[in-house]
């Protein structure tokens, strides 16, 4: 049994297949007949049976156990890094499901180069031999299992080695505790040591994962910056010399390796960029990641100024003042002593703790909790009378200043014409302070608060009614508690290019980049024209007094390999939220909108408003057309209050600030009123570490229910490349008419096609894993690759 995720799967022989470990191990798991085997080595398989996955099953039948099939209950992932070495133990419980002895070998691929040391292999305490198998003698072993298998899924490991063992059984009903031990040394690129886990084999599991927890702890003489992981949303805990980044997940089939990236630097500030160029002759991509040293001593730690502004009109009341409140006693008691800080409260009227700003000491602190003790709800919402209390009351210039704006609902007194609104709030923000608005609840204003939040230098966080406040609200606190460097600015210079050259770097997001906190990291993507050696210089204000730091950067002038494709589509992500940004607040414009379309379409994004070009019977090429359509649906911006205008505005924030390169959950196919679109396969997409909210991001009708489907079903985004479904076929989206004129037919599983998998070994190779027609593009030329018959 070779269970896979595709449309379209084959089982022949009895096949289960797992990764267990790597820098450059990956774990297969081969169930698989005794005497497959001889000597240890695989030779033949006989197809001794084909079987589908099950149709649905009606309520009330009764399903016989199958003959072969097994779980995984537990996946265990522990990893010590000390500077570039790791030390990996590997724990997977799995339990046999069937109703047949399973005989099982475990096979572990190389995923890149490079001496591992120390590998041991136990099951339930009993240690396996290994051996290593050499490129030649594994890819033979991998060609093996894909013609008899018929299944194309372990092409993208070909060009690589593989670690074997002996076969043992595995009773009906039975459960093994596999470990797997070993050593590496990472590999380290662009001033980042790179811990690669394959963990994406896991995908081929007839079943989720039930419980999977990846821990990695890293340690370093000198002190840790950067820790960023380009796949998965870790949780990490750091302080200057100790870092460890969590993942855990419950009933999940990954999908890709994990990748944890960090770096070493003893100044006041840490800076690594990474750079990706596909193609010579276009734009390349780079990643920037800056990060301040970790706890400085509280007497260099600046100043700042908190005002936070609490809604406590009438639609407040009940839990929401509740979490209001207590999330004003969290800020209060976090604050330092230094601080400026105060609470204003408002409904129709505007109420402050005190006239004017107090510095922070326990006896303020007291006092301003019997303030916000006091605050009930009731009355109407006077958001510009509020706005304008709370930046007059910030004077200088010279602290950071933050304003955190809280409401539930739309202005109903004072100003109500959302434009003035903004507008007096920067007239009165004299000291370029920060604004963070949060909106709670449906009944918000959104546009109005992504506009306040972008004209006064902040963001803005929407709250569904079932998340609670005051967790949301300490969220972002725990962020601005402690800033290190305020009113940053990013240059880049070539080494050799002339002044009048111009900024090598252009289209960085986020646009601004405002202040660095302690603990806290920026994630800047961008595009560049020149290649070659450069510098990066991140000037601001540290404690009051303008600093900058130097960092040496490559930008790359063409890439050889995918190891940082990440880039692109993160850039491409966000470049699709300020595109939609751009539309909702300064409403549309043509060009726009054919970039968001050509953007999605070459990289899969499927937004609320491209969504369409999942539909088979959508032309990809016909950019005018699609930009119509896309233009109709981006009418739904229009909608400024309700669950419609939180929804997008919500979405449209994610994307702006994702951190890992993987677009938000795919739309619904059209939308009769209001905004809703479906997850896409259940799956739960985390951006920038937040998770979407399920099982869905708005209500969808059953109407629409009906006719919309996941975009999984006929879109799939492999590395940098995304694939539509088109009738029996998968076309690559950066296949061009001209290429398709010139294509090269290719039988799968032919001699030629497995040419071709080893020419793209470790390169693009990943793109022949499908089991349909495949129209691809591999380094300029389509190839037609045609299913075996």
């Amino acid at each position: 049994m070779f269970p896979s995720r595709r449309l379209r799967v084959r089982r022949d022989s009895l096949w289960l297949f797992w990764l267990l470990a790597g820098w450059a191990v990956a774990l297969l798991l081969l169930l698989l007949p005794a005497d497959v085997f001889a000597q240890g080595l695989l030779v033949n398989v006989e197809v001794s049976h084909r079987v589908r996955l099950p149709r649905p099953v009606p309520p009330g039948a009764v399903i016989p156990p199958t003959a072969s099939s097994y779980k995984i209950k537990e996946l265990d992932v522990h990893a010590k890094l000390v500077d570039q070495a790791a030390q990996v133990q590997v724990s997977q419980s799995f339990v046999n499901t069937g109703s047949v002895q399973m005989e099982v070998c475990f096979m572990f691929p190389l995923p890149y180069d490079g001496a591992i040391d120390q590998l041991t292999l136990l099951v339930d305490g009993k240690e396996y031999p290994a051996r290593l198998l050499a490129k030649d003698e594994a890819r033979r072993t991998y060609e093996s299992i894909v013609r008899k298998n018929r299944d194309p899924a372990l092409l993208e490991w070909i060009g690589t080695g593989m670690f074997q063992t002996s076969v043992f059984p595995v009773p009906p009903g039975a459960e093994r505790k596999v470990t797997l031990r070993y050593s590496q040394l990472c590999r380290k690129n662009f001033n980042l040591t790179d811990f690669l886990f394959p963990l994406s084999t896991a995908k081929y599991t007839s079943h989720p994962v039930e419980k999977l927890n990846i821990e990695v702890a890293i340690e370093s003489g000198g002190e840790i910056k950067n820790v960023y992981s380009p796949t998965h949303a870790i949780e990490l805990k750091r302080d200057s010399h100790r870092a460890t980044a969590v993942y855990k997940a419950q009933n999940v089939t990954p999908d890709s390796d994990f990748r944890l990236l960090f770096d070493i630097d003893s100044g006041k500030l840490g800076a690594s960029v990474v750079s990706f160029r596909p193609q010579s002759d276009e734009d390349g991509y780079f990643l920037l990641l800056a990060s301040p040293e970790i706890k400085r001593e509280a007497a260099e730690r600046p100043k700042k100024t908190v005002v936070f502004v609490v809604d406590r009109s009438g639609s407040m009341s009940g839990a929401k003042i509740e979490q209001a409140q207590g999330a004003l006693r969290f800020v209060l008691n976090n604050l330092r002593e230094g601080d400026l800080f105060n609470v204003i409260a408002y409904d129709s009227a505007v109420e402050s703790f005190r006239p004017e700003l107090q510095k922070f000491d326990d006896e303020t602190r007291k006092a301003a909790l019997g303030f916000v003790e006091g605050i009930y709800a009731g009355g109407s919402t006077n958001l510009d009378g509020a706005l304008k209390s709370a930046l007059a009351q910030l004077q200088d210039s010279s602290r950071p200043s933050y304003v955190l704006f809280l409401t539930d609902g739309l202005p109903t007194t004072g100003e109500k014409n959302e434009m003035k609104i903004v507008a007096n709030a920067v007239a009165a923000n004299r000291v370029h302070a920060r604004l963070a608005a949060f909106g709670v609840g449906y009944d918000v204003n959104s546009r109005l608060l992504d506009k306040l939040a972008r004209e006064n230098s902040g963001q803005s966080e929407y709250v569904r009614p079932d998340e609670n406040i005051e967790d949301r609200v300490s969220r972002l606190y725990n962020k601005i508690e402690a800033p290190v460097m305020t009113d940053v600015e990013i240059k880049f210079a070539l080494d050799e290019a002339p002044v009048e050259a111009g900024e090598p770097v252009n289209r960085l997001y986020p646009k601004q980049v405002y202040d660095l906190f302690e603990g806290d990291q920026l994630v800047l993507v961008g595009r560049y024209k020149r290649a070659g050696a450069a510098k990066v210089t991140v000037s601001g204000s540290v404690g009051g007094k303008q600093q900058s730091f130097d960092f040496p950067a490559e930008l790359a002038a063409a890439s050889h390999d995918e190891t940082f494709a990440f880039v692109e589509k993160l850039w491409a992500i966000r470049r699709v939220g300020e595109i939609i940004d751009e539309l909702d607040l300064k409403g549309q414009n043509d060009e726009l909108v054919k970039e968001l379309v050509e953007l999605s379409t070459r990289h899969g994004i499927m937004t609320p408003y491209t969504s369409f070009l999942a539909d088979e019977n959508v032309q990809l090429r016909e950019v005018a057309q699609n930009a119509t359509t896309a233009r109709k649906r981006l009418g739904q911006l229009e909608e400024a209050a309700g669950q419609g205008g939180f929804e997008q505005r919500d979405y449209k924030g994610r994307l702006q600030s994702a951190k890992l390169p993987v677009p938000a959950s795919a739309p619904a196919a059209d939308y009769s009123s209001g905004f809703a679109y479906r997850q896409a396969a259940g799956r739960r997409t985390n951006l920038g570490g937040r998770p979407a909210s399920g099982p869905g991001l708005g209500a969808v009708g059953a109407d629409e229910a009906k006719k919309s489907e996941p975009a999984d079903a006929s879109v799939r985004s492999i590395g940098t490349k995304s694939f539509y479904r088109r009738g029996q076929r998968w076309v690559d989206s950066t296949v061009t008419e001209a290429q398709e004129k010139q294509l090269k037919r290719i039988k799968q599983f032919s001699d030629e096609y497995f040419q071709l998998a080893e020419q793209q070994a470790g390169k693009l190779s990943q793109y022949l894993v499908f089991d349909e027609e495949l129209l691809v593009n591999l380094d300029g030329q389509a190839y037609l690759i045609e299913p075996a018959e």
